[in-house]
C-alpha cells in the first residue's frame, strides 16, 4: 500500500497537539472504532537536549462484529514535536505512522503519514482501501477532540 499523507492547519499550539496525540489512554473516548487502549513498558530517556518517551500501546478496534488488536512501539520525541508508532504484531505486515506538529503562524501544521500493509492477502484486498479511507476520519476525530479540550 502506498504511504498516506495528511496535513491540516489548526489553531492550537504544537505542544497542545503533541499532548493530545500522546494521551493514548483517552483514545477510546473519541477515536472511532477504538474500543480499548492499554499502555505499558513506559520509559523516559534523555540524552543531552533530546528528551524521548517510549512505550508499548495495545489498541483494540471494533468494526461491527469484527474485533482486532495490535501492539505498537510508540516513540515521542519532545524536541521534534513528533510521535512515531510502529506495529509489533497484529494483522499488519507493517504499520508505521508519524505525527509531526510544526508551528505555523498562531497555530500548528499537523502532519500525519501512515505506511502499512495487511499481512493476509485476501483480507488486504478488502481491508486496505477501507483502512486508508478511515485515516481521514481518524484525523478529524483528533481535531474535534482538540477543539473540545482546548477551545
Amino acid at each position: 500500500m502506498p504511504e498516506l499523507k495528511f496535513s491540516r492547519t489548526v489553531d492550537f499550539s504544537p505542544q497542545q497537539m503533541l499532548a493530545l496525540v500522546s494521551d493514548m489512554t483517552a483514545y477510546p473516548k473519541f477515536l472511532p472504532n477504538c474500543s480499548a487502549m492499554e499502555v505499558s513498558q513506559e520509559e523516559f530517556s534523555s540524552t543531552p537536549g533530546e528528551p524521548v518517551f517510549t512505550c508499548h500501546a495495545r489498541m483494540h478496534v471494533q468494526f461491527g462484529p469484527v474485533s482486532q488488536s495490535y501492539t505498537s512501539l510508540v516513540t515521542i520525541v519532545l524536541n521534534d514535536m513528533s510521535v512515531h508508532s510502529e506495529a509489533l504484531d497484529g494483522p499488519f505486515s507493517y504499520l508505521d505512522s508519524l505525527w509531526e506538529f510544526v508551528p505555523e503562524g498562531e497555530g500548528t501544521l499537523v502532519k500525519l503519514s501512515i505506511d502499512f500493509e495487511i499481512s493476509n492477502p485476501l483480507l488486504a484486498a478488502v481491508a486496505e482501501p477501507a483502512f486508508a479511507d478511515k485515516q481521514e476520519e481518524i484525523l478529524d476525530a483528533f481535531l474535534a477532540e482538540a477543539k473540545r479540550r482546548y477551545d
